[in-house]
């Protein structure tokens, strides 16, 4: 069997118990944090106030048009984003395919992607699989390649924010220089595996999952990171209106320095993004019950928008993934 090929009768290895247990675990005790935070603000609020009903007062003053005018936008743009870095991507490893074709299929994962965000990359390797017969491995090649630079775009900002606001942050977050010093060592280390010479003989290099890295230069990472970037920012500048909403005024450089270090958080794994929810209380205590709310709205519904957008191309997609014209539409 040629080192490129994967085993055709591979099968995963069972997932250990605590893996799956982890999330949850996390997740439970954030939601404890916070339900110890937001009760001690009900109770200043007014004594002998129910969380419910503190939270319910929170939710009804807020201006619930102008939040869908500002997300709504947003959300298409991160689309556009999403997809542009997808087809990136897919011209330098896999295929040529236009921007185009691309867009319905990456919108439509976007549902799936509520339950299982790699079954979700999994319906766009099917397609460009039936569409191009491009090999699976090879396609989930790229896909660990977009994964990939996403760690590293969601570090580089993360430093720039712990930067920016080093005395506001937490102590915890001062970790991130040290992180990235690791990481870029680690990347300098894992590019020249993969490009050098050197080990062209390894048969770990060859298979094909890992085809994206040993065809991709140091500068490909780079661009991916920049074209990235412009959707952070827009981020930053949404979520630092839709904060006024919620009657806590944050400002964009203020917004610039917290966020990016927040959506590095949402690194950890766990369902409601819990972590990075439980963030924004610890870094504005005196708006605790605003800020939990705003948290679980901004990074639960980005994700209900997500699916929502992608359901305007589902019948694109479905027709393109299981119908005649599948195969070969361009």
């Amino acid at each position: 069997m040629s080192a490129t090929q994967e085993p055709p009768g591979a099968t995963r290895p069972r997932t250990a118990l605590w893996t799956r247990l982890l999330p949850w675990a996390v997740t439970i005790a954030c939601f404890g944090y916070l339900y110890i935070r937001i009760s001690g603000a009900a109770q200043a609020d007014e004594p002998g106030q129910g969380v419910l009903a503190y939270l319910a007062g929170i939710f009804v003053r807020v201006d619930w048009i102008r939040w869908l005018v500002l997300m709504i936008p947003y959300s298409l743009l991160y689309l556009l984003i999403d997809t542009l870095v997808l087809w990136r991507v897919v011209n330098w490893f896999n295929t040529r395919v236009s921007f185009l074709d691309l867009l319905p299929v990456r919108a439509s994962a976007y549902i799936i992607s509520i339950v299982n965000e790699q079954v979700g990359k999994g319906a766009i390797a099917l397609y460009l699989h039936r569409r191009d017969g491009v090999p699976p491995w090879q396609i989930g090649s790229s896909m660990v390649f977009i994964m990939f630079c996403e760690f590293y775009y969601l570090l580089c900002w993360a430093l720039e924010g712990v930067t920016l606001r080093w005395n506001q942050l937490p102590s915890v977050f001062h970790v991130i220089p040290l992180i990235a010093v690791v990481a870029v060592v680690f990347f300098a280390a894992f590019v020249y595996y993969f490009r050098s010479p050197r080990f062209a003989a390894s048969a770990f290099r060859e298979r094909q999952i890992f085809l994206a890295f040993r065809k991709a230069s140091p500068w490909y990472y780079l661009i991916i990171i920049a074209f990235r970037s412009p959707a952070l920012l827009a981020a930053a500048w949404v979520y630092s209106r839709v904060a006024e909403l919620f009657g806590v005024p944050i400002g964009f450089l203020d917004i610039l320095g917290y966020l990016p270090v927040i959506f590095f958080g949402t690194l950890v794994p766990g369902p409601f993004r819990a972590v990075a929810v439980a963030m924004w209380p610890t870094l504005f205590p005196e708006h605790a019950g605003e800020m939990t709310v705003f948290g679980l709205v901004q990074h639960n519904s980005f994700l209900l928008f997500n699916a929502a957008i992608g359901l305007l191309f589902v019948r694109r997609a479905t027709r393109e993934l299981f119908g005649t014209g599948a195969q070969q539409s361009s």
